[in-house]
């Protein structure tokens, strides 16, 4: 017995030297692969399963049929890296003084302490890729590497800045970027790492840059669709999104992995006929109505969530973050505040998300609030419109039912009064309970200015 009794011991501290941290466990290649795919500026109206009927989008439409689609998802910001900012970290940005966007002119960028989705899965054995747009901060110690991923190639800001380069990883490697071939670049680095990382766990983050403006479509994309430039745009990103989904069925990938397709905010309108479509929602990007802030969103995991499904109640982009980290089994950091809440009841039980309420912030500014199928919103002076942002009349407090109303037509302040007292009570309280928040990193920019502006004053 004292014989067994001492090898047992020197069993267990030998698997105890050998379990290192980020050591994956045993099963870890039973993990899903995850794909998500990014867009930027997509609108709420620019999808076929999703009311367009001027661009066709069948791969896009074939994630929504054979999965789940959200009729009521919301970026964490209608503007881009807070957005960002939003969707790897699982918390509300404003909590990350990530109020506006990021310059190739900042010296700043999202912390290298917020903890990302790709740490996380990067911790349980994955491969992590990004590609495409960063927007986080482009120095090194703001860039993809040291937020989880293993590689990266990208644009590492808007497409519309200055000096708009190429990264591979942390390094320059291209300086001459034809953007017409940019969708198609984007696709190719995402089909050559799911080759090499088939086999083991991995997560491939997909950030296209369109269709922000300028936008571009390949050779082969212009004139394909009825809704010019912008509709071929779109319909070049549907065929990356169909390469990829023709890629994992080859390795025989489709029922381990979860796909998931969204878009950072909604429609830049004032580019009009290169800006996008709210479909029926009202406004679009820069502002906190839902045309700003609702997104087209659907995700699919053959044989794990039940196709054909629809959800109709609210879910965030930063309800991926616990979502995933449910996935692998993975703790939910305790240090910090995170704000989304685990969608696997939603994608795999057909059950419902946890909370139903959600702050409304356009840079600094918390301009509405959300609880159930109620939405308030504080009164607004107004804006005048610029060539970068979109006029705007004034309005006093607005009180609309999303579940009848989700166009934001009728104001039902005036013959809800109880109600209106209670959802400003309720945003009042939320706010409040956010506590004291850091000041904005992105110091150059000004509420309720867009960053357009701003590039024009620096040319002039």
């Amino acid at each position: 017995m004292r014989v067994f009794g001492l090898y047992l011991i020197i069993l267990v501290f030998f698997l105890s030297c050998n379990q290192r941290e980020g050591t994956p466990p045993p099963d870890s290649e039973s993990y899903p692969n995850i794909v998500f795919i990014f867009t930027d500026d997509l609108g709420y109206g620019d999808l076929g399963c999703f009311g367009a009927t001027d661009i066709q989008t069948p791969n896009i439409d074939r994630i929504a049929s054979e999965g789940i689609k959200f009729t009521s998802f919301l970026s964490a910001s209608p503007v881009c890296s807070p957005s960002r900012a939003g969707l790897l970290t699982g918390r509300m940005p404003q909590r990350m003084g990530i109020n506006a966007v990021f310059f190739p002119e900042s010296l700043t960028g999202m912390a290298p302490e917020e903890i990302t989705f790709a740490e996380i899965l990067k911790d349980k054995g994955y491969q992590t890729a990004a590609v495409g747009k960063w927007h986080l901060g482009h120095r090194e110690k703001y860039l993809p590497l040291n937020q989880g991923f293993d590689s990266y190639y990208g644009i590492p800001y808007s497409n519309d800045m200055a000096s708009v380069v190429y990264l591979k990883d942390n390094e320059i490697d291209s300086i001459s970027v034809n953007q017409r071939f940019t969708t198609k670049t984007y696709t190719q680095k995402s089909l050559e790492f799911i080759d090499q990382a088939a086999g083991k766990p991995f997560l491939l983050y997909l950030a296209h840059n369109m269709p922000h403006v300028p936008i571009y479509a390949s050779p082969e994309f212009e004139g394909s669709s009825d809704r010019g430039l912008y509709g071929d745009v779109i319909q070049e990103i549907d065929w990356s999104v169909g390469e990829i989904l023709k890629k994992l069925e080859e390795k025989g990938l489709m029922e381990n992995t979860m796909i998931v397709f969204s878009s950072d905010n909604g429609p830049w309108l004032v580019m009009e006929d290169h800006g996008g479509s709210a479909g029926s929602l009202r406004e679009g990007k820069q502002y906190t109505f839902e045309g700003g802030v609702r997104v087209p969103t659907v995700a699919m995991w053959k044989g794990k969530i039940d196709p054909g499904q629809v959800y109709e109640e609210m879910a965030t982009q930063m309800d991926w973050f616990p979502t995933f980290c449910k996935l692998v089994g993975a703790e939910i950091p305790q240090d910090r505040a995170i704000d989304g809440k685990d969608l696997s009841a939603v994608l795999f039980e057909n059950g419902m998300r946890e909370g139903d309420e959600f702050i409304y912030y356009m840079l600094s500014d918390q301009r509405a609030f959300r609880q159930g199928e109620w939405k308030v919103k504080r009164p607004f002076e107004g804006y005048a419109g610029s060539w970068g942002m979109k006029a705007v009349e004034a309005h006093d407090t607005l009180l609309f039912n999303l579940k009848t109303d989700p166009g934001e037509t009728t104001n039902l302040a005036k013959e809800n009064p109880e109600k209106l007292a209670q959802m400003m009570r309720a945003m009042d309280l939320a706010v409040e309970q956010l506590g004291p928040l850091p000041p904005s990193l992105v110091v150059r920019s000004q509420q309720d200015v867009s960053h357009f502006e701003y590039l024009q004053s620096k040319r002039k």
